[in-house]
């Protein structure tokens, strides 16, 4: 079971919840146990000023992952973490990329939540691994692939 904590701090449109939850139980779809997360959809100030602080970079960013930092065995609770979602930003990046916007939702969401199962792409072979797996899963919801028409962009 996934448990959905939704969070909306943004004026702009942002999908269902019903849409939200589908995208992250095929984005946690690796792992088995319950989940626990928060996603919060933001615009770009709370972005940006996240960005900053954790990330030392001064603009708004896509989607930022903090993965639940509990010690083993001190609390017994699915807790994965938290995604902040900037709704500006997703739209923008859809338009310019020539993207369906649902489709780069899914993705955005997606590639977050496997953020908060350990899935990075820091090194070249760890990227390879989880854009693989960002495709397969987008493909098993009839998304197409998200790096085919990406231009450079920022996604962490």
């Amino acid at each position: 079971m996934i448990e959905l904590d939704l969070q909306i701090a943004s004026e702009g449109a942002a999908p269902s919840l019903e849409q939200l939850q589908l995208w992250c139980a095929k984005g946690l779809s690796p792992r088995s146990a319950d989940s626990e997360l928060t996603i919060r959809l933001v615009d770009d100030a709370e972005a940006r000023e996240l960005n900053n602080t954790w990330r030392h970079k001064d603009y708004a960013t896509n989607v930022l992952s903090f993965p639940a930092d509990i010690p083993d065995g001190l609390l017994d609770i699915p807790l994965l973490g938290d995604l902040v979602i900037c709704v500006p930003v997703v739209e923008h990046e859809a338009a310019e990329q020539g993207k369906d916007l649902a489709a780069h939702w899914a993705h955005l969401v997606i590639h977050g939540c496997l953020h908060l199962l350990g899935y990075d792409h820091i090194d070249d072979d760890e990227a390879i691994e989880m854009e693989d797996l960002e495709r397969k899963l987008l493909a098993e919801l009839g998304y197409p692939d998200p790096y085919q028409t990406e231009t450079a962009g920022d996604e962490q």
